[in-house]
Formats: C-alpha cells, sequence, structure tokens
C-alpha cells in the first residue's frame, strides 16, 4: 500500500516545535489535495495546513492539544485509497517480540529515565526531540526535571538539555576542581505573584492560549531589558495639511486609503537608517546591527489579542509602497490570514496609541528588539509661533512620540537623538509632495 507521511511543518526560522490545536480530519476520512488538516500554533503565530496529496487518513499519531517537534509524522495518508486493517496487528506482533527479546535491558532503561511518563508526574510537557535526547543521554526523569528550561512557560527546549548535557560531562570530568571551588551562591528566590481572592459576585475568565503567550512575551522583555522611555512632542501640521488634502486624490489613484501610519514609518525607518545602533539586538555581550530595516506594526486583533506583522526593507519603499504594504497586512492579521514569514525578522516596532484616543504611552520592547515607539493622538493646541513681527499663538496639529529603549545599549543620548529626527522628518514633511 503506497503511504505518505504528514510531518509537523516547520513554521519559521526559530520554530522547532508546535502545538496541535484542531484536527479537521479523522482515520478513515478521504481527502484530496489542499483540504485543511489541522490547525497549527506555535509561539509565533496560528497556521492551518492543507493537504500536499490525495487519499486516505489511515492513521493519525497525536491528539489535539499534542505538542510535537518540527519533522515528527502526525498522520499517515494512504495514496491508493485502501487501509489495510492486518498492518498493525502485524506490526504489533513484531514490536512484542522484539520486546520480548530483549525485555530485562528496555525494562531496566525504562527504570532509569521514566521520560515517556513525563506528561503523569510532571505539569511539564518535553517535546519529542527533548526526550529523545534524554534518552540516548541516560538524563533520568529527576535530572530533565531539574533542569531550566528557557521557552514559554518554563519549557525545556533542545539547547537546555544540550547545555545541561555539557556541563555534566564537565562535572564528571573534573570532580576534584569542582569540589575545591567556592562554595555556590545561594539560590535568588523566585517571586510569586500574591494570591487573589474571589468573591462570589467575580467572574473568572480563562485566558487563552495568546494572551500567555503574550503575558509571558512581556514579562520577559522586563525582567531581560532595562526599559527607559523618552517623549517628544511634533508639531506634525503640515503632515495633517498635506494628508486631508490628498487623502481622497490618494485612494482614487492607487484604491488604498492613506492613513497616518505608513508617514510615521516612513520617519520611522528613514531614522533608523541614520541609527544603525537602534537596529539591532543583543545576544549576551555581542551587539548584533541589523542590516536590514524590518518595521513591524502592533495591529490589534477583533479577539483583543495583539500581533506584530513585519514590514521588510522598510527604507526601501516610498510612500505608497508603505501605504500598501500596511494595510495587506493590517486586513490579513484582522482576518488571521497571515503567514509565519510575514510576523519574523521584525528589527523595530511601532504601536499607534493614538487610535484609541491616547495622548501618550510606555510600550514594552519586542524582544529580542532594543526600541519600540509609541505614537499618540493628534491634536489641535494652541502654540507660540515666532514670525518676523514677533511671536503670535496659533492653533496647530500636535502629538506626543514615545520611545522605550534598551538601556544596556541604548544611552539617554542616543534614544534622545533618535526619537528627535523621527519627530524632525515629521515636522518637515514636505506640504507640496506629490501623491
Amino acid at each position: 500500500m503506497a503511504s505518505f507521511n504528514i510531518v509537523m511543518p516547520k513554521l519559521g526560522e526559530s520554530i522547532q516545535e508546535g502545538t496541535i490545536t484542531k484536527w479537521f480530519v479523522k482515520e478513515g476520512d478521504t481527502i484530496e489535495e489542499d483540504d485543511m488538516l489541522f490547525e497549527v500554533a506555535t509561539d509565533k503565530v496560528d497556521s492551518e495546513i492543507p493537504s500536499p496529496v490525495d487519499g486516505v487518513i489511515t492513521k493519525i499519531n497525536y491528539p489535539e492539544d499534542s505538542l510535537v517537534a518540527v519533522g515528527e509524522v502526525l498522520a499517515v495518508v494512504s495514496l491508493d485509497g485502501e487501509v489495510e486493517e492486518t498492518e498493525p496487528e502485524a506490526t504489533d506482533s513484531k514490536d512484542e517480540k522484539e520486546a520480548t527479546t530483549s525485555d530485562a535491558p528496555a525494562k531496566a532503561e525504562t527504570t532509569d529515565t521514566s521520560v515517556d511518563d513525563s506528561r503523569k508526574l510532571s505539569n511539564r510537557f518535553y517535546s519529542p526531540l527533548v526526550k529523545t535526547i534524554a534518552k540516548e543521554e541516560n538524563v533520568s526523569f529527576d535530572e530533565l526535571e531539574s533542569i531550566e528550561g528557557s521557552g514559554v512557560g518554563g519549557r525545556v527546549q533542545k539547547k537546555d538539555i544540550l547545555a545541561y548535557l555539557e556541563s555534566r560531562e564537565s562535572s564528571d570530568a573534573q570532580p576534584v576542581a569542582k569540589k575545591e571551588s567556592k562554595p555556590a551562591a545561594p539560590a535568588v528566590e523566585k517571586k510569586v505573584a500574591p494570591p487573589v481572592s474571589v468573591g462570589a459576585n467575580d467572574t473568572v475568565v480563562e485566558m487563552d492560549r495568546i494572551r500567555k503567550l503574550i503575558a509571558d512575551h512581556m514579562v520577559m522583555s522586563k525582567q531581560v531589558s532595562p526599559h527607559v522611555t523618552s517623549v517628544v512632542e511634533a508639531d506634525v501640521t503640515d503632515l495633517v495639511i498635506w494628508r486631508n488634502k490628498n487623502k481622497s486624490a490618494f485612494q482614487e489613484r492607487y484604491g488604498d486609503k492613506i492613513t497616518f501610519m505608513p508617514i510615521f514609518t516612513e520617519a520611522v525607518a528613514a531614522a533608523l537608517a541614520e541609527f544603525p545602533m537602534v537596529n539591532s539586538s543583543v545576544d549576551g555581550d555581542k551587539i548584533i546591527l541589523k542590516k536590514d530595516i524590518n518595521v513591524g506594526i502592533a495591529v490589534a486583533k477583533p479577539d483583543g489579542n495583539l500581533i506584530v506583522p513585519v514590514i521588510k526593507n522598510a527604507e526601501q519603499r516610498n510612500l505608497v509602497g508603505l501605504t500598501k504594504e500596511l494595510n495587506r497586512l493590517a486586513d490579513a492579521a484582522r482576518n488571521n490570514k497571515l503567514d509565519p514569514a510575514e510576523i519574523q525578522g521584525g528589527t523595530f516596532t511601532i504601536t499607534n496609541f493614538g487610535s484609541f484616543g491616547n495622548i501618550i504611552g510606555t510600550p514594552i520592547i519586542n524582544q529580542p528588539q532594543v526600541a519600540i515607539l509609541a505614537t499618540g493622538i493628534i491634536e489641535k493646541k494652541p502654540a507660540v509661533l515666532e514670525t518676523p513681527s514677533g511671536d503670535v499663538i496659533a492653533i496647530r496639529h500636535k502629538m506626543y512620540l514615545s520611545l522605550s529603549y534598551d538601556h544596556r545599549i541604548v544611552d539617554g543620548a542616543l534614544g534622545g537623538a533618535f526619537l528627535r529626527r523621527i519627530a524632525d522628518h515629521l515636522e518637515q514633511f514636505d506640504i507640496n509632495r506629490a501623491i
């Protein structure tokens, strides 16, 4: 019987595993190419995966809510439409014979590791890849439980167990040196949130998966980066007059509505080209200066969650290109149609507090970036203007720009100069600019 294996796809450069949130098919179902098979969720994006072949689903290896490593076989499809009932029995019989032949060593291995029972014995989930490494390296379940994970919710990832194995080998190779070393520093007590009482009239709402991921990411960012926020007020009168005068003609010519966000993005991209240190990431003691300027735009989804699609090479696009790409990504984000690649690779983020009527905000850095800009609402304000005949008070359009930055590598002088440059670009907008 010809068959085809459906494997867990790689949904991004750094993605090593995903959670099956929903199966659209069951064993025995007949499917056609491009029929939706399952929905997979990662810490970056949710995606529906279509079938690459026609056939019959003969086997589903993982139920819903399973966390599965990239490359693992999720399901088997019979390409000739037949399901052999005897094949699993024959396989089971063969497996039983092999298990009988090597019963003693198999039992010993299970006793040593007990990794397969991690779901039953622990609140932590271990991916198939981590459990395989643990078995091959004779890492017991107790050892696995002691490893501090760097993944979401403290989950142990491949790099964590490999680092543990390396440190264990060093410890075995130099037992004397370890004994003579100075006593380890006392463990830092983890901060635990105080218990919250629930009253009789209170309502308890469970966070959905995306909200949990956002919460974990925000807490991690505040722990990793010392945040500093600088604020400037920008006079954007010329910019507002230009948009009001040209927005109808712009939409008629290009088929897209122009908001202020593409103009903000253009100013940010220009400033990032002038201040490359802000377009960077921190890796331990190293600073990674990013060659590409990829600007992420925070978009609020209808379900109340947040996602950040990325405009790649923003400094290479004109205002029309930025407008079209921004509108396309925002529409895809609100309809859950973003591709994984469209939320990857951001080097800087903009969040628009002004869309909710807020004048100012102190946003949290979107790791591993080192800065994020918040744009406030544009308001009419009285302002003092200098003229050849003296100072006058006039009505001007003004807004606040606030920049949160990582004080490990962006100090006040750099952060302030960068933010001021963005404001300069907006204030110096050409009121006679052609659309």
